[in-house]
C-alpha cells in the first residue's frame, strides 16, 4: 500500500499526516506560534487555523520565499484596492497572511488571503483562487475576487459568521450516525463535483469543514488552501477519499485517526508507527457505531485494518464513497430531548428559583398557535371543584328542561323555546364555517438586496412542512436592521393560482418584527422586486396573525422580515418555522 506522505526527496506530496497537518512546514508552525492561537468561530469559519503539533516537524515542500517590504507594512485598518479594510489578522504563514475584512463597497464580511506578488506560489494560487471561482458550487465557500494589485496577490471569500469548524462541533462529542452520514454524503458529492471540473482540494481536514446548521456542512479552502502551502499529491482523487474517510471516522468517534491525534481530538490509543497495520475500525473504538458507516469509513481510509471489517475493495474516488454512501438504508434522525423541542420550558425549580428563594418570573401571556389543541384541564382542588360545578350546572338545565317539556305536553301545546330541528331559533343567523387554510405549493426564499448565496434557500420548505421543530433562519448579523447592509429579507409563497385570502399566521423563534405583503392578482410571474408586494399588515412577535382589512386575491404571498431578535451571542438572526395562509 503506498503512503503518500513524502517522496524521496523528503517534500511533502499529500495532506495527511500523524497530527493532521502534513503540508504545512516548520516555517508555518513557527510563525503560528506567534500569531493568534484562539481565533473565534466566525474567523474559525472562514480562515485557517493557526498550527498545533504535537509530532516530529515535516520537511518543508519548497524552499524560503521572498517577501516584500509592502507585505510587511500590512495592519488593520490598511485597505487593498481602496475597497477592502482590514479588521484582523487571523493566521501568518509562510509569507502569507489571512485576514477578516470589510468590504466597504457592498458593506459585508469578507475574508481575505495575501501574499506577495513575487512569492513562489503567487501563480498557483491565483490560479487555483480563479478556477474555484467559476465552480459556483455552494456547498463550498465561494471565492469572491482574486487579484493582483500593488505588489500584492489577494483572493477574496466568503465570511461565515454563523458557521463553526467541525474541529469545534467534535469537541462537545462525536456526531449521531443520521448526522455523521449527512456529513459524509454532502462532503463526498461536493468533491465528486469539484472532482470533474479538475478541482481536488489535497487539504480536508475538521479545520476546513464547517457545520452551517444541523445536518448542514460546508467546505472551505478548495484547491487554494493546498496551493497556498504548496501542498501536492500523486492521486488527488484517492488522497481526497482518504481525507473524507479520516472526517468520518472523527465525526463517529471523536478521534483523529492518524498518530497522537490533531485538531483538539486524541489519537486511537494503542497504535504505534506501524498504524496502517492495526488501525482499529470505529466498532472496535466507541460502542454503538453505526456498522455500515464503520465499513464504509474503513474503506475509504484504505488500510490493512479495512480488510478485516470487509471484503470489499477500497473506495478510489469520493463518487464511490458517495454512491455506497446512498446505497445504505436510511438512517433516522435521533429522538428529541424535551429540551429541544418548540415550546418546552424548563420548571422553576430546574431553572433554580425556589431552590434560591426567589419568586418564578410571570410568564408573559401567549396567543396558542392556529390549529393548537386546547389546554389541558386544571389539576388538583381546583380542577376538581370546576369539574363537579359544571357537572351540576348541566343537571340542573336537563332537570328544568325536562319539566318545562312535560308541562307542554300536558297542555297539549308544543314548547316554543325549543328550536327546530331542521334550523336554528328564528331571528337568528347560522354561523359561519371558521376560515379554512390555504396550500402552499411552493416557497422562494426571497433576498433583493443579498449577494452570493442568499440567506439559506435551501432550508426555505422548513417553513411548511408542518414540522414546528424545523425552521428556515437567516444569516447571522452584527446590528439590529440587518446591521444596516438591508431593508429585510423574507419568503414567497407561491399559492399555484390566484386565490381569496384574509390572512396569514407565522411562528417564529424570538420576537421578530414582520409584514404580510402580497402580490397583485394579475401578476403572471413571482415578483423579484419588493415594490411589487403590497403591504396588508405588520406585527412583532413569535407566534403572530396577520390580517388584510379585507379578502384579497393573490398568487404570491410574501413574509417580509423587517427585524431580527438579539441571540445568546449578541448577533441578531431570524428563523421561522412554520407559516400558514389561510382563506
Amino acid at each position: 500500500m503506498t503512503d503518500y506522505r513524502h517522496n524521496e526527496s523528503g517534500s511533502v506530496k499529500h495532506p495527511r499526516a500523524e497530527n493532521g497537518e502534513a503540508g504545512t512546514t516548520v516555517a508555518e508552525r513557527s510563525t503560528a506560534t506567534s500569531s493568534s492561537q484562539h481565533p473565534t468561530s466566525a474567523q474559525e469559519a472562514t480562515d485557517p487555523e493557526p498550527v498545533s503539533r504535537a509530532d516530529k516537524p515535516v520537511a518543508p515542500a519548497t524552499g524560503g520565499a521572498k517577501q516584500p517590504s509592502a507585505h510587511h507594512e500590512l495592519h488593520s485598518g490598511h485597505r487593498l484596492t481602496k475597497r477592502y479594510r482590514l479588521e484582523e489578522c487571523i493566521t501568518r504563514l509562510d509569507g502569507f497572511s489571512s485576514w477578516r475584512a470589510v468590504d466597504e463597497k457592498l458593506r459585508r464580511a469578507v475574508g481575505i488571503h495575501v501574499l506577495p506578488a513575487d512569492h513562489e506560489r503567487a501563480r498557483a494560487v491565483l490560479s487555483a483562487a480563479r478556477a474555484t471561482a467559476l465552480l459556483g458550487d455552494l456547498r463550498f465557500v465561494q471565492v469572491l475576487d482574486a487579484a493582483e494589485e500593488n505588489g500584492l496577490v489577494h483572493v477574496i471569500h466568503e465570511w461565515l459568521p454563523d458557521a463553526v469548524p467541525l474541529s469545534t462541533v467534535l469537541h462537545t462529542g462525536p456526531l449521531d450516525p443520521h448526522e455523521a452520514y449527512a456529513l459524509a454524503s454532502q462532503v463526498s458529492q461536493a468533491m465528486a463535483a469539484a472532482h470533474r471540473k479538475d478541482l481536488a482540494h489535497l487539504r480536508l481536514t475538521p479545520a476546513t469543514v464547517l457545520r452551517t446548521g444541523p445536518c448542514q456542512f460546508r467546505i472551505r479552502g478548495l484547491a487554494v488552501d493546498a496551493a497556498l502551502r504548496g501542498i501536492t499529491a500523486d492521486a488527488p482523487r484517492r488522497a481526497d477519499t482518504e481525507a473524507i474517510g479520516a472526517l468520518l471516522y472523527a465525526a463517529l468517534t471523536q478521534r483523529w485517526p492518524y498518530g497522537d491525534g490533531a485538531y483538539g481530538l486524541n489519537g486511537v490509543a494503542g497504535l504505534s508507527k506501524g498504524y496502517r497495520d492495526s488501525l482499529a475500525t470505529p466498532e472496535q473504538v466507541r460502542a454503538g457505531i453505526h456498522r455500515g458507516l464503520s465499513e464504509l469509513t474503513m474503506r475509504a481510509l484504505d488500510n490493512n485494518g479495512a480488510t478485516a471489517a470487509s471484503q470489499d475493495p477500497p473506495f478510489t474516488t469520493p463518487e464511490e464513497l458517495g454512491k455506497a454512501l446512498a446505497a445504505l438504508p436510511r438512517i433516522p434522525p435521533p429522538d428529541p430531548t424535551p429540551s429541544a423541542m418548540v415550546g418546552f420550558q424548563h420548571t422553576t425549580f430546574q431553572r433554580g428559583t425556589l431552590a434560591t428563594g426567589r419568586q418564578p418570573p410571570a410568564a408573559p401571556p401567549t396567543r396558542p398557535a392556529p390549529g393548537s389543541p386546547a389546554p389541558p384541564a386544571l389539576p388538583g382542588r381546583t380542577g376538581t371543584a370546576l369539574k363537579w360545578g359544571v357537572s351540576a350546572l348541566l343537571i340542573a338545565a336537563l332537570g328544568l328542561g325536562s319539566w318545562q317539556l312535560a308541562d307542554a305536553l300536558l297542555k297539549g301545546d308544543a314548547p316554543t323555546d325549543q328550536p327546530s330541528p331542521s334550523g336554528p331559533p328564528a331571528g337568528e343567523e347560522e354561523e359561519a364555517p371558521p376560515p379554512a387554510p390555504v396550500e402552499v405549493v411552493d416557497i422562494t426564499e426571497f433576498d433583493p438586496e443579498g449577494t452570493g448565496g442568499g440567506q439559506n434557500p435551501e432550508m426555505a420548505p422548513r417553513a411548511i412542512d408542518g414540522d414546528m421543530e424545523s425552521a428556515w433562519q437567516t444569516k447571522n448579523y452584527f446590528g439590529p436592521s440587518f446591521g444596516n447592509l438591508k431593508s429585510g429579507v423574507g419568503l414567497i409563497l407561491d399559492l399555484g393560482e390566484v386565490r381569496e385570502i384574509s390572512s396569514l399566521s407565522v411562528q417564529a423563534f424570538g420576537d421578530t418584527t414582520v409584514e404580510f405583503r402580497a402580490a397583485p392578482a394579475d401578476a403572471g410571474a413571482m415578483p423579484n422586486d419588493l415594490d411589487a408586494f403590497t403591504t396588508l399588515d405588520s406585527d412583532t412577535g413569535t407566534a403572530l396573525t396577520l390580517e388584510a382589512e379585507e379578502s384579497i386575491e393573490t398568487q404570491f404571498v410574501l413574509l417580509w422580515l423587517t427585524e431580527l431578535p438579539q441571540g445568546d451571542d449578541g448577533n441578531y438572526r431570524g428563523a421561522i418555522a412554520d407559516i400558514g395562509v389561510v382563506q
